[in-house]
């Protein structure tokens, strides 16, 4: 790609603030690095990609109001992040993680615990406790 091709349709999610680095070819047939602001078919699919984190967090919200999911599952999903890596972060197992994600068993867990918890989705462990509510 030539230098002066390189994309800058900046009508995307950031309205232009972010730019991303590519390489491409100047006059002299040299690479060099240019930032873009982005292109149309990227903007759209990442807004695609937005909507429907939106809704996945939307509804685990609702779930966390029903009663069907403990608040870990709200932060879990807002970070965008699964079992397995929240896992990795609070040095639980998996397994762990999804147990805690039921709200039974998340009124059962230690502050020791849920200041874990909280820590990595930075916020307070009164937040994490009485989100939902």
């Amino acid at each position: 790609m030539k230098q002066e091709e390189v994309p800058q349709d900046g009508n995307g999610l950031t309205g232009g603030k972010f730019s991303q680095l590519f390489y491409a070819v100047n006059k002299e047939g040299e690479y060099v690095q240019v930032s873009s602001i982005g292109w149309e078919p990227e903007n759209v699919a990442m807004a695609q990609a937005w909507d429907e984190i939106h809704q996945k967090t939307e509804a685990t919200l609702q779930a966390v109001k029903d009663g069907k999911l403990s608040p870990i599952a709200y932060f879990m999903e807002k970070e965008l992040m699964t079992p397995e890596i929240l896992a990795g972060y609070v040095g639980k197992f998996q397994w762990q993680v999804k147990r805690h994600l039921k709200p039974s068993v998340f009124k059962t867990l230690p502050d020791t615990l849920l200041q874990k918890y909280a820590a990595v989705f930075k916020i307070s462990v009164q937040e994490l406790k009485q989100f939902g509510r």
